[in-house]
C-alpha cells in the first residue's frame, strides 16, 4: 500500500474512531439523565458505554502508532487493552439479561463461567507477554499471530456464545423487543471475533461493539420510553376515574331530602325527579370506567338531569337556556356537566332577589366543536378557596388527552364563560 493510499486509510480510521466516540459518549450521557431508564438499565449502559469509551481511546492510539517502531511497548499494552475490555461487556451482560429476568445472580451458574472465562482470558493476556506462542510484534511494530492465538481467542467466543445461548433460552422470559435487541448486540460481535480467528480484523471489533451496543440501546430506549408513556396514560386515567368520583355528599343528602318533601307535597314531581337523580347517578357511575370520548348527547342529558334535580329544589333561583343544534361530535367523560356544577354551586344565591342564569351553547367551527357555558354568577376568579380551579384542571387534563382546549373569560354581564374546543375525529 502506498503512502497515500495509507494516509487515507489513516484518516478514515480517525473519523470513524471520532464518529464512534461522540456516540457512544452521548449514550453514556443519554443513560445518566433519561427518567425513562431504570436502574438495572441506567447501571448496564452506563458501565458498558464507560468501558467502550476506554476501548474507542485505545483504538484511536492505536492508529496513531501502529506504524512507529519506537513506541512498540505502547502497543503492547493498547493490544492489552483492545481485547479484555469487549470481554468485560459480556459479563456486564449476562447480569443484565439476568436482571430482566428476574433471576437471582449468586445462584446462576451462568454468571460464575462468565467471570471464570475472563479470568483465564487476563491470564492468557498476561502470558501473551512472555512468550510469542501467541501473538507477538515485529520489530516495525507489525501484529503477528502466534501458533496458539486461537486459544486466547476461544474464551472470547465462549463467552459471546454462551450469552448468545442465554438469550435464546429466555427470550420468552425477555420479551420481543429486547430478545432482538441482545441478538443484534451479540450477533455482529460474534461474526469479527470469528473473523479474527482466522485473520485479521483487530482493528474492527471496536467498531463491532460499539456499533452494536448503541443500536441495542435505541431499541431498548425506545421500549422504556413507550412503557414510561403507558404509565402516565394510566397515572392520568386514574386521575380521571379520581375526578369522576367527586360527586358532592350535601347534593345527595339534599336531592334525598327534597325527594322525600316532594312524595308527600307533589308525587308526580317526586317521580319525576327522582328519574332524573337516577339519570344523573347513572351517568356517573358510567364515567368511572369510561375511558374513551363519547357522544356529546350523552354528556347533554347528564347535564340535563343534574340541572333538572337542582331547579327541583331551587325552582325560580335557577335559569337554564340550552342551545345546542350542533351535537354531532363526542367528549371526554364528565366534560359539561362539572362546568355547569360548577356555575351553580358558586354562582347560585337563594337570598338575591335576581336568579342565576345558566346558558349552554354549541358551535361548529373549523376543524372542530365548542362548547359554551356562561353564567351570571359571581365569576370563578373571585374564588379563593380553589375547588372550582380542582375541577377546571381536571377537565383540562381529560381535554388534553384528545388535544381539546379550555378558556375561562369573564361575562360582560358579571360571571364566567368557559370554552372548550373539541378537534375533530379525535375518537
Amino acid at each position: 500500500m502506498n503512502n497515500e493510499s495509507s494516509d487515507i486509510l489513516i484518516y478514515a480510521y480517525f473519523f470513524v474512531g471520532g464518529a464512534l466516540f461522540l456516540l457512544v459518549l452521548l449514550g453514556l450521557v443519554a443513560s445518566s439523565i433519561f427518567p425513562t431508564l431504570n436502574k438495572r438499565s441506567k447501571v448496564f449502559f452506563i458501565s458498558s458505554f464507560s468501558l467502550m469509551i476506554i476501548s474507542i481511546i485505545a483504538y484511536v492510539i492505536d492508529v496513531l502508532i501502529y506504524t512507529n517502531p519506537t513506541l512498540a511497548w505502547v502497543e503492547r499494552i493498547i493490544a492489552f487493552i483492545e481485547t479484555l475490555l469487549p470481554s468485560l461487556l459480556m459479563p456486564i451482560l449476562t447480569v443484565y439479561v439476568l436482571h430482566c429476568c428476574n433471576k437471582n445472580i449468586r445462584k446462576n451458574p451462568i454468571f460464575y463461567i462468565n467471570i471464570a472465562l475472563c479470568l483465564a482470558l487476563f491470564v492468557l493476556l498476561i502470558i501473551a507477554q512472555l512468550t510469542d506462542a501467541i501473538y507477538y510484534f515485529t520489530d516495525e511494530n507489525e501484529f503477528i499471530r502466534g501458533d496458539f492465538y486461537w486459544v486466547l481467542i476461544a474464551p472470547m467466543l465462549a463467552l459471546i456464545a454462551i450469552n448468545l445461548g442465554q438469550i435464546i433460552y429466555r427470550r420468552k422470559e425477555l420479551g420481543k423487543k429486547y430478545f432482538i435487541a441482545f441478538l443484534i448486540y451479540l450477533l455482529p460481535v460474534l461474526i469479527i471475533m470469528t473473523l479474527q480467528t482466522f485473520i485479521s480484523v483487530f482493528i474492527y471489533i471496536v467498531i463491532a461493539v460499539s456499533i452494536s451496543a448503541l443500536s441495542m440501546f435505541g431499541i431498548i430506549m425506545t421500549d422504556q420510553i413507550e412503557q414510561y408513556l403507558r404509565q402516565q396514560k394510566e397515572i392520568a386515567d386514574q386521575k380521571a376515574s379520581i375526578a369522576v368520583l367527586q360527586m358532592r355528599p350535601h347534593f345527595i343528602y339534599n336531592t334525598m331530602t327534597s325527594i322525600y318533601y316532594l312524595c308527600e307535597q307533589d308525587p308526580k314531581k317526586a317521580q319525576q325527579v327522582t328519574l332524573d337523580f337516577t339519570t344523573y347517578l347513572r351517568k356517573n357511575f358510567n364515567a368511572i370506567t369510561g375511558k374513551e370520548p363519547i357522544p356529546f348527547v350523552e354528556e347533554l342529558e347528564h347535564t340535563r338531569a343534574y340541572l333538572a334535580v337542582v331547579q327541583a329544589q331551587y325552582e325560580d333561583n335557577l335559569l337554564v337556556e340550552f342551545d345546542t343544534p350542533h351535537t354531532q361530535f363526542r367528549v371526554p367523560p364528565l366534560t359539561l356537566q362539572p362546568l355547569v356544577e360548577n356555575s351553580v354551586k358558586y354562582g347560585l344565591n337563594i337570598d338575591s332577589t335576581e336568579p342565576l342564569r345558566v346558558s349552554v351553547r354549541t358551535e361548529k367551527v373549523d376543524n372542530g366543536s365548542v362548547i359554551i357555558v356562561s353564567d351570571t354568577g359571581h365569576g370563578i376568579a373571585n374564588k379563593d378557596n380553589g375547588e372550582p380551579h380542582i375541577a377546571l384542571n381536571n377537565i383540562r387534563e381529560r381535554l388534553s388527552a384528545i388535544k381539546g382546549t379550555l378558556t375561562i373569560s369573564p361575562n360582560e354581564n358579571g360571571g364566567t364563560i368557559v370554552s372548550i374546543y373539541i378537534p375533530d375525529n379525535n375518537e
